[in-house]
């Protein structure tokens, strides 16, 4: 490699494409991610000495280190071209470090876009590495780290459950959720009734009672409602329709603008995709990675196609302005083009106005003409960006909109509606919003007549749950988290069981409510939103140069210590001393403090005792009994092994049991956390793996189950042609196709049972057993139809890790499909 440069990125996808730009006088390589970190077993901060970590290079990385030492030995000089971020800094400090290379010297080079121009003008542009920001980075990590490490083994102790976490921003995040949904749970409706009247003034229209002497009939703000009964709805409704004369007040007329909205940030694209896509914000972080780090665009060859896609900027380059507005005209006509350019101001400046706004890196590259090198999911997310950039460029929407008052008696009625006078930037965004119906042109003071007259009941609404975009939002104005934690933030919270999605919204689970309970009570700052957004406005100062990172890490530390303190501990029977969570190649255990003088110790998760229901088993007229095992709790006989009867406890759907005709089908939950279906008759094996629906079969009478994301009804009986699942009673033999000779058995064998393999969708129900790295790979290769190769670099390993991963993967989840087969016979 003698009098090449090195540059080295972080995904192997990125790697590839600037590969192909620079040229062969570059040798691009990734470091898949941080080489380095703090120990997995230890502190790894010396409390001691201003917490000053412990890095160590991560075992998967090791390789990865060395290849890196061997190219930056054979290279004439090396060039960091990790993300342009916080953690993208710190990654380029370690890199430096460990490849022997000072980082005070120009080696450091940002990419805020994968284009030709971008990379060539920026690697003749190198400049040191940013102390301030990786300082920023080091803080955010030990921070995390001296609260998960410190706070979670508590919480693992406590519920006598394994896995707990807590972190700094997942637990404030947490909190959100389950204070909404207490409010949520405490919520009591009231009551208001609303009147409409339609009225003639020359022409026809609906207004809605507005005042009575004076007085707002409905403020849903201060939940003020003048008309909170069916009885006083009944009374002004007679009141109205005795008023001897109406007539027009006022007709207000004026013109109203809605001016282009800023493109987008992480934040608002997160919410975005999650209002007009469905998507969460962690599939909208992936799908952006792919488009930011290059999609291979035929004759015009790998390219970003948006720029970094983690920020809080609206700011615009003005070569993107201009080019927007070159295309503007030229694409929609002139009247589309505002005289100056849109420029936008964003909630923070200085830090936090680092990047550029998320936007195409050319508006020419329009969303139809890069379609047939896309992805569906990655064309409908570009598809959005493009349109939100190109709109945010250009004219506002008119409207002209109109108020109709007309009042009588005491009583004042008011119409309100408006047209859309020029659609402006509307024309490539959409209408978003449900907008108001025209009124007629009606004279101010004309005579009205009432012609119809309806009250309607109402009450009040609680308010909604959280989604992934309005808990994103939420998180933003509260200022916890960053652009680059929101995401991993949510997915935290569903991995560890603290919330769960029911359809779009995150719901807290029992778990979660609890956890959230003891840290408020025993941690109040630790969960304190003012004090959170407190810590990150601490680390913008850390990392524009204004404050030392370890006495911002101590601000936050010491208080937490003193709350840790205070913390009930459980004791050691033996002893009196305190336990603490240890670990063994066995698991995590309770062991005491004072080992190895006392050596006393007991599980982490109790075992919970046999509970009397009060009833006796029909079998033998023993007492039965609630046990639970690995699939939660059932109901069984206290003279078991003696008598073997059992019978599920779980929730009945009240459907009855095609095949026996005498048990109910009840949901039950596998320790992998899946739901399924089956009878609770003792005796009977009918199972399915999709919710089971009152709907019959009309071939053979059995029920139908929603099979899917679009619920395609499909027969539970294996012996229908419609069958839901794949049919193993009639399965073909395997076969070389064209025939030939078989090869010959040995005598005494068992011959080898054969049949079709399963495909993905009986696989993908069990995909949640699943390790996260094998989870996504798959879920893409298998569900999505991607490359091996494009889904490696999309996961940020090499094509040989994520075929390893993938069989891997393949294997777990035929293993399980095989279980769950024996389970139906």
């Amino acid at each position: 490699m003698s009098g090449k440069t090195l540059v080295v990125v972080e995904s192997p996808a990125k790697a590839k494409t600037i590969k192909k730009i620079l040229g062969p006088r570059y040798e691009v390589k990734a470091s898949v991610g941080h080489v380095a970190d703090l120990p997995q077993r230890d502190l790894g901060v010396d409390l001691e000495r201003d917490f000053e970590p412990k890095y160590v290079v991560k075992k998967e990385k090791q390789k990865v280190v060395s290849d890196l030492k061997k190219a930056a030995g054979k290279a004439e000089r090396v060039l960091l071209a990790t993300d342009p971020d916080r953690e993208g800094e710190a990654i380029s400090w370690h890199v430096a470090r460990l490849l022997d290379l000072d980082p005070q010297k120009p080696l450091r080079v940002h990419f805020h876009e994968i284009t030709p121009r971008v990379i060539k003008e920026a690697v003749k542009k190198p400049t040191p590495i940013d102390q301030n920001l990786v300082d920023a980075q080091q803080a955010r990590r030990v921070l995390d780290r001296l609260v998960g490490y410190n706070l979670s083994p508590v919480l693992s102790a406590q519920f006598r459950q394994r896995a707990l976490s807590a972190g700094r921003v997942q637990s404030v995040a947490l909190r959100l959720v389950t204070e909404r949904e207490a409010e949520i749970e405490a919520f009591v409706p009231k009551e208001y009734w609303t009147l409409t009247g339609t009225f003639d003034a020359g022409a026809r229209f609906a207004a809605e009672l507005y005042e009575i002497d004076g007085k707002r009939v409905l403020d849903k703000k201060k939940e003020s409602f003048l008309i909170p009964s069916e009885d006083e709805a009944r009374a002004v409704e007679q009141e109205v329709r005795g008023v001897a004369a109406w007539r027009v007040a006022a007709v207000e007329r004026k013109e109203k603008r809605r001016h282009a909205l800023p493109p987008f940030t992480t934040s608002t694209l997160q919410q975005a995709a999650s209002s007009r896509l469905g998507w969460g914000a962690g599939r909208t972080m992936r799908v952006a990675q792919r488009l930011y780090e290059g999609v291979n665009l035929g004759p015009e060859g790998p390219v970003g196609l948006i720029t970094y896609m983690r920020t809080d900027s609206v700011r615009i380059a003005p070569e993107a302005i201009a080019e927007a507005r070159a295309f503007i005209p030229k694409q929609y006509g002139p009247d589309y083009l505002p005289p100056k350019p849109n420029h936008f101001r964003g909630k923070k400046q200085g830090v936090q106005d680092a990047h550029e706004a998320i936007r195409p890196t050319s508006v020419q590259r329009r969303p139809e003409q890069v379609k047939p090198f896309l992805s569906d999911e990655e064309y409908r997310l570009y598809d959005l960006i493009w349109r939100r950039f190109v709109a945010s460029q250009m004219t506002p929407a008119v409207y002209d909109q109109t108020v109709i008052t007309v009042t009588g008696g005491r009583f004042s009625f008011r119409a309100a509606g408006s047209i859309l006078k020029f659609d402006g930037f509307l024309r490539v965004w959409g209408r978003d919003q449900q907008e108001e119906q025209p009124l007629p042109e009606v004279d101010a003071g004309a005579p009205a007549r009432l012609l119809e007259l309806e009250s309607e009941q109402h009450f009040t609404q609680p308010p909604p749950r959280y989604t992934d975009a309005s808990l994103v939002k939420k998180m933003e104005e509260l200022g916890i988290g960053r652009p680059s934690t929101y995401a991993p933030t949510i997915d935290t919270l569903e991995r560890r069981a603290y919330v769960e999605r029911q359809g779009r919204a995150l719901v807290p689970t029992e778990l979660g409510k609890r956890v959230i309970g003891f840290l408020v009570e025993h941690f109040p700052r630790v969960v304190a939103y003012e004090f959170t957004a407190q810590v990150e406005d601490r680390l913008d100062e850390v990392e524009e140069g204004k404050q030392p990172w370890p006495a911002v890490v101590r601000e936050f530390y010491e208080p937490f210590t003193e709350e840790l303190a205070r913390v009930p501990r459980k004791t050691c029977p033996v002893c009196g001393r305190p336990l603490e969570i240890k670990v063994s190649r066995y698991g995590q255990f309770l062991g005491c403090t004072g080992y190895p003088e006392c050596s006393y110790t007991e599980p982490l998760e109790e075992k919970k005792e046999a509970e009397p229901i009060g009833e006796d088993c029909p079998k033998c007229g023993a007492p039965l009994v609630r046990k639970w095992g690995r699939y939660g709790s059932f109901i069984a006989c206290s003279a078991y092994p003696k008598c073997d009867y059992t019978r599920d406890e779980a929730p009945s759907t009240g459907i009855t049991c095609p095949k026996c005709k005498e048990g109910e089908i009840v949901q039950k939950t596998s320790r992998r956390g899946k739901p399924y279906w089956r009878c609770n008759k003792q005796g009977c094996d009918f199972l399915v793996f999709d919710p089971p629906t009152e709907q019959t079969c009309p071939k053979c009478g059995w029920i139908m189950v929603k099979k899917g994301k679009r619920e395609v009804l499909k027969c539970s009986n294996p012996d229908c042609e419609d069958y839901a699942y794949p049919n193993f009673k009639n399965r073909p033999p395997r076969g070389k196709a064209g025939g030939g000779r078989k090869k010959a058995r040995k005598k005494g064998a068992a011959k080898k049972k054969t049949g079709p393999k399963a495909t993905w969708a009986d696989l993908e129900p069990f995909t949640a057993g699943l390790e996260e790295a094998e989870r996504r790979l798959v879920v893409q290769v298998e569900g999505e139809g991607v490359p091996l190769e494009r889904a490696a670099a999309n996961l940020g390993v090499t094509a040989e890790e994520a075929a390893k991963l993938h069989k891997r993967a393949m294997f777990k989840l035929r293993m399980a499909y095989g279980r769950a087969k024996k389970e139906t016979k």
